[in-house]
């Protein structure tokens, strides 16, 4: 890993490709499906790359993999412990248990149930918070100090982003010749993974991040050039609601072609087409890049493009276009 100028880890090309062998044990590599239908909506070439099938049910078990099984016996000693909206918990808690070590994990009282419940079916501990970024990170330090595990953020750790970017590793052996891709940014490992990844082997990709309109911290901060925090934005994309931090803005405005955002009906209506269209089940954060793309057609007409669906694990009894 190398330093910048303010003396973070930032990962390299070798990191990358180091938890990409470490982690095979522990993940699936998953599929990627093209969609005709799709492909005459957009007058693209779409090329999913879904992580909704990925162990744990989102691509964060590979970050989550990497961080744990890159631990010292000493370091794993008192195991690992974070804070997450949902899939991080959950991926973390697979990591450890396979790894036979503690989790204790903080997560928002309105988390989704379905991730809580894999959070405990992997044998994590949960201790609950209020929904907004001041009241997570408060709680979760006294977890850490009380508990003395590993801190593996969710999204600001270089051996996070370095598991994050196998994903786009695997999309480019997987396609041919991508002009782009886009995937969902929230606190940005999946697009610091891109980033990584893509500016070293694949150079001539854009990199698009799709974010909704109501959490659009990471547009703001894009065009404002430098961060802007949102501390508790409301949308139906639950994984997409913390800000982004100093390690992944170094990717962000370093690499990121464009940041695009979309609205709740959006978000809404391109995750009800892809179940209906595609027949995969996916959370609503995993509809944004392909919402992104509809409402943006003219910027990937005629292009061959990579969509991360990032995830699967959405409460079935809480489907965004149910009549509550």
């Amino acid at each position: 890993m190398m330093k910048d100028a303010t003396e973070m880890y930032i990962p390299t090309l070798e990191d990358m490709l180091a938890a990409h062998e470490r982690i095979k044990p522990y993940i699936h590599r998953t599929p990627v499906l093209t969609s005709s239908y799709f492909n005459e909506l957009t007058g693209a070439k779409l090329f999913f790359k879904c992580e909704n099938f990925q162990k744990a049910g989102a691509f964060k078990v590979r970050g989550a993999s990497n961080a744990v099984f890159g631990l010292s016996d000493e370091e794993a000693r008192h195991g690992v412990c974070t804070h997450s909206s949902g899939n991080h918990a959950l991926s973390l808690s697979y990591a450890a248990g396979r790894r036979g070590i503690p989790c204790n994990v903080v997560m928002p009282r309105t988390a989704p149930e379905a991730k809580k419940a894999a959070v405990r079916g992997y044998g994590g501990t949960i201790t609950e918070c209020e929904p907004s970024t001041s009241s997570r990170e408060a709680v979760f330090a006294e977890v850490q100090a009380r508990t003395g595990g590993d801190f593996v953020h969710p999204y600001n750790d270089p051996r996070v982003i370095a598991g994050q970017g196998t994903c786009s590793c695997e999309l480019l052996e997987q396609t041919d010749g991508l002009d782009a891709v886009v995937a969902p940014i929230g606190g940005g490992g999946m697009i610091s993974g891109t980033c990584l990844t893509l500016s070293s082997l694949a150079p001539e990709v854009k990199i698009y991040a799709a974010e909704p309109e109501q959490a659009d911290d990471a547009y703001r901060s894009f065009k404002a050039g430098h961060i802007i925090a949102d501390d508790a934005p409301e949308t139906v994309a639950d994984g997409l609601k913390v800000p982004l931090k100093d390690l992944t803005w170094h990717f962000v405005r370093n690499h990121v072609t464009d940041i695009l955002t979309v609205s709740e009906q959006d978000i809404i209506d391109a995750m009800k087409l892809i179940w209906q269209r595609m027949k995969i089940v996916m959370e609503p954060s995993s509809a944004v890049p392909l919402a992104t793309i509809l409402k943006n057609r003219d910027v990937f007409a005629g292009k061959r493009v990579g969509v991360v669906i990032t995830g699967g694990n959405v409460d079935l009894d809480k489907l965004p276009w149910m009549k509550n």
